[in-house]
């Protein structure tokens, strides 16, 4: 089970860690090849029962309240991304010296000869907006390809499958980057890094590290934000194969072997000749939508990276024009009264809400709910200007009010104690009444949603139905 493709896959025993999204389709896919496959997985309710007896009937074994004991004879472990590393079970299997693979070192080591090459996306916030515009400009070139990983399309679905693709536009998390050492992509971005999933990583020097290693052995370009040193420190550490390029992409004017921003333009320094005093325009500004800044980055790291695949300017503007942004991230909802409704529901932690905020001069801001072990100090600091008032719902607005008298003190602040399924209502007609015509009223929660709603889809889905009580 070294670092090579295995290919007789008869017999070794396997285990998979985890039922789920990604556990399933791994021990279908082991199952199939031959494998002798049993699950472990901590949960023993209704949803593990029934995955179970689908897996049992294909002749799995599955062990459903125990995912700490490593099973006996055990060759390889499986593990979905989001078990943490602490867990009982890889330090026995460690002790044993077991190999620990991911779904995605799972789907890396099961390509076929010849298959599509990987291009690769991680970071903080943005991860699948840059993906999903990637793959955009990528068929806009005439490539089979597909928007694939943390994404919805299983990559071992990908890997396995009947369809024949020439490149895949891949999103990785920390997580599963973790459990994929020997992945090597074409080429791949860091899009940025801020204190995200601390209780997993223990550290953000863990996080960083895991981070990084989506540079491992990269080809062609490694992909950093000049704005984001940390990223560029990731592509300096990286292990690259020999004449891989460092390509940065700013807001700004981009200098040689960066891509960037000029009179409106995205603008390409990297891939071109003579970079030293020429640049390739690329797209408009406008050709993004949303333009907000956070956004027109996300597309500068995608152009970045179809560009070191070799596809041309004109795919790029093409792919970009024909892309729309998921529901929920900074979706223009309506304008009422002068004002305009923005659904950011996705900006679930404060680096994205961070980027939401920036992107608008005037705010009222919707803001709170779960905040998963963050502060706000430095989020409301930073947006103090640009805030007409502020609404604040779920569980730990507290901290966000907190924040918002110690960092704007002048700024209105409505906070709502309730969590029933109208607070949303009341909570966009107090913007309303806070807000003044030229301002947008802004969903950038800076939190997660579960405290008050199924997830951040939902949350959205009742700001938009709650603006659209507004306007009849």
């Amino acid at each position: 089970m070294g670092s090579g493709q295995v290919t007789d896959w008869q017999g070794k025993h396997v285990t998979v860690a985890g039922l789920g999204v990604s556990g399933v389709p791994a021990a279908k896919a082991l199952n199939g090849l031959g494998a002798k496959v049993t699950v472990v997985n901590d949960g023993d309710d209704a949803r593990a029962r029934e995955q179970a007896a689908e897996l049992e009937a294909l002749g799995v074994t599955v062990r459903l309240g125990d995912g700490d004991t490593l099973p006996h004879s055990t060759e390889l472990i499986v593990t979905a991304p989001g078990w943490k590393p602490d867990k009982p079970l890889f330090a026995a299997a460690d002790a044993a010296g077991v190999p620990v693979w991911g779904d995605v070192e799972l789907a890396w080591r099961l390509r076929k000869p010849g298959a599509a090459d990987w291009l690769a996306v991680t970071g903080t916030n943005g991860k699948t907006t840059t993906v999903q515009m990637l793959a955009s400009i990528l068929e806009a070139a005439g490539l089979r390809t597909a928007a694939v990983g943390n994404i919805g399309v299983s990559l071992l679905d990908a890997v396995l499958g009947d369809e024949e693709y020439d490149v895949l536009a891949v999103e990785l998390s920390s997580y599963q980057l973790h459990w994929a050492p020997s992945l090597r992509a074409h080429s791949a971005a860091v899009l940025n890094l801020a204190p995200d999933h601390l209780d997993w990583h223990g550290s953000m020097e863990a996080y960083a590290k895991d981070k990084g290693r989506i540079y491992e052995g990269n080809r062609v370009a490694c992909v950093y934000n000049t704005a984001d040193k940390a990223t560029e420190d990731l592509v300096r550490e990286a292990d690259v194969e020999e004449g891989c390029r460092a390509i940065g992409f700013t807001l700004g004017t981009p200098g040689p072997s960066q891509l960037g921003v000029v009179e409106g333009l995205l603008v390409d320094r990297a891939f071109v000749e003579n970079r030293q005093k020429n640049a390739q325009e690329l797209a408009e500004v406008a050709d993004v939508k949303p333009a907000a800044p956070h956004n027109i980055a996300n597309a500068l790291a995608a152009a970045a990276l179809a560009r070191a695949y070799g596809v041309p300017a004109g795919a790029v503007r093409e792919g970009l024009r024909n892309f729309r942004p998921d529901a929920h991230r900074i979706a223009h909802v309506a304008d009422v009264d002068g004002v305009a409704y923005v659904d950011d529901s996705k900006a679930t932690n404060t680096h994205a809400a961070q980027a939401s905020l920036a992107a608008y001069d005037s705010v009222v801001w919707i803001a709170g709910g779960l905040a998963k072990g963050a502060t706000f100090d430095e989020l409301v600091a930073g947006a103090a200007g640009r805030l007409r008032g502020a609404v604040l719902i779920g569980r730990d607005r507290a901290l966000i009010r907190e924040a918002l008298a110690r960092h704007a003190p002048e700024v209105p602040v409505v906070d709502l104690g309730r969590t029933d399924t109208g607070a949303m209502l009341q909570a966009v007609q107090e913007a309303r009444r806070l807000a003044r015509p030229g301002d947008t009223v802004l969903l950038a929660p800076a939190c997660a949603s579960m405290d008050m709603f199924a997830n951040y889809n939902k949350r959205g889905d009742a700001f938009a139905q709650a603006v659209r009580e507004l306007g009849a």
